[in-house]
């Protein structure tokens, strides 16, 4: 009878407690529960947008970073939570996407703005995102999370118990993956759609974004974003149903802002930046540091700013390189495997390409989970990489050999083809008599297909491009294995 008292007790307190995390949605005026508070969400995503600059990178543009905020905190003004510290960054990714944390911080990528035509559509974009921070949608996928104690584990690269030894993703990164469910969805929509048509845009700007993300969609190669449309619906259902919300509410605006939209894209990044890294199969060259490596034949590989590396088909093994502080080998292999839990084996100097290295063996327990590993320490002009490769300990037997060709396969990189490569580049030209893109990309030197730049114009294929617009190419950086197309 005291222990069902008890049971009794708690219950009641855990329902009062539930009762005083109701609150009212800002963008809904509907009562929900939330177990954190304003305070809580603006601190997480503080603590977020430190690791989404540092890990993704921000675009080195001053007057494209000033554009997109101003024009991000003049829609944010208008919404319902106007005293956040809105913070709008672009970030230098060429995925097209765009998205939002918690507290008012919101990001677009350099690659969605190339694939974008006007303000208009930027305007719509940015609302979207708006609209998930007005109406808390990352803080209540938070709360259920808590409610279900299911953690916020979702977007890993790689399984949880691997997670922490490879640096590859981290607490404040899984909120940018956490995926909204479709009444969300649809109520950012509605929200973006609400704050732009206050500023006057015109709103049929946001039924031509989903078109060219549902072609975006249909196509592979450059451009093509996998994450945005597996957290989004469907483009075309969503430009339907946006569209019946413009007609059902007589929804109107005037500005647009194409050309002047446009001259802010005149020499933007299009693409992978090569200078930075790129894959070629399975391997890795990077021309500004000057190393190559092989990973494993069919793997996934994902090069970020501070490590690449690729994971096995079954997601149960990893091989990741990162920099570590320091101009030692010595050092850095002392301080990662004297790390409290690991369990290092066989540790020795060695030579890896002719360059010093310090190799080994260890075990550890990540959230529970044996593991074992193989992490070498190379040099290589004045900095320190540390190459590990690492699985479950009862999978050992089926990776140490790809281990050990991956991590020695580190080595200077010589060969001009890959060292010389440049990025590719919008050039937005005017359109002073009727042409085709067939014909604007010979006469322009175009480096992408010209189904590449219909997709980015927003125009069909063969369809011919009138006299008196602008229109964009890409110019210039080709990968050394590429044909011309």
């Amino acid at each position: 009878m005291r222990q069902l008292a008890r049971a009794h007790t708690f219950a009641a307190g855990a329902a009062l407690a539930l009762i005083a995390a109701c609150a009212t949605n800002p963008a809904t005026g509907k009562r929900q529960i939330m177990l954190v508070g304003e305070a809580q969400e603006i601190a997480m995503g503080q603590e977020a947008d430190q690791e989404v600059a540092s890990s993704l990178g921000l675009y080195p543009d001053d007057a494209l970073q000033a554009y997109v905020a101003g024009l991000g905190k003049t829609l944010a003004a208008s919404g319902e939570r106007p005293s956040l510290p809105w913070t709008f960054r672009v970030v230098d990714d060429p995925a097209v996407n765009a998205f939002a944390l918690p507290g008012g911080f919101i990001y677009v990528t350099r690659g969605i703005l190339t694939h974008l035509n006007s303000e208009a559509e930027l305007a719509s974009v940015v609302g979207h995102e708006i609209g998930h921070v007005t109406a808390r949608h990352t803080v209540s996928q938070i709360t259920k999370s808590q409610l279900a104690t299911l953690g916020l584990v979702a977007g890993m690269i790689v399984r949880p118990e691997l997670a922490r030894f490879g640096d590859l993703a981290q607490a404040g990164m899984q909120l940018m993956f956490l995926k909204f469910g479709r009444n969300d969805e649809q109520q950012a929509d509605d929200l973006g759609l609400r704050y732009m048509t206050r500023r006057d845009y015109d709103p049929r700007e946001m039924v031509e974004v989903f078109s060219v993300l549902d072609r975006l969609g249909q196509t592979s190669g450059e451009g093509r974003l996998p994450t945005w449309l597996s957290t989004h619906p469907a483009p075309a259902n969503r430009a339907q149903r946006i569209q019946s919300e413009i007609q059902a509410q007589h929804l109107a605006g005037t500005r647009v802002e194409e050309p002047s939209y446009l001259r802010r894209l005149d020499g933007m990044v299009f693409g992978e930046n090569p200078r930075e890294g790129f894959f070629e199969g399975s391997a890795f060259f990077h021309p500004e540091l000057r190393f190559q490596m092989q990973f494993p034949r069919g793997w996934k590989g994902q090069n970020q700013k501070q490590a690449v590396g690729a994971i096995s088909p079954q997601e149960d093994a990893i091989v990741v390189m990162t920099l570590v502080p320091g101009r030692s080998a010595d050092q850095a292999a002392n301080e990662f495997l004297r790390q409290q839990g690991l369990r290092p084996a066989g540790a020795e100097r060695a030579s890896v390409h002719g360059l010093p290295a310090v190799t080994g063996l260890f075990e550890a327990v990540a959230d529970q989970t044996p593991i074992a590993g193989r992490v070498a320490f190379v040099e290589h002009g004045d900095k320190v990489y540390r190459l590990l490769g690492y699985t479950p300990s009862v999978r050992w037997g089926n990776y140490d050999r790809v281990f050990a060709e991956s991590l020695a396969s580190f080595a200077p990189l010589t060969d001009r083809r890959y060292l010389d490569v440049q990025r590719r580049r919008v050039k937005v030209v005017p359109v002073t008599q009727p042409t085709t893109l067939d014909e604007l990309a010979r006469r322009q030197g175009a480096t992408v297909s010209t189904d590449v730049l219909a997709l980015i114009n927003h125009v069909a294929p063969g369809a011919p491009l009138p006299a008196g617009r602008q229109a964009k190419v890409v110019i210039g950086g080709r990968l050394p294995n590429e044909d011309r197309r």
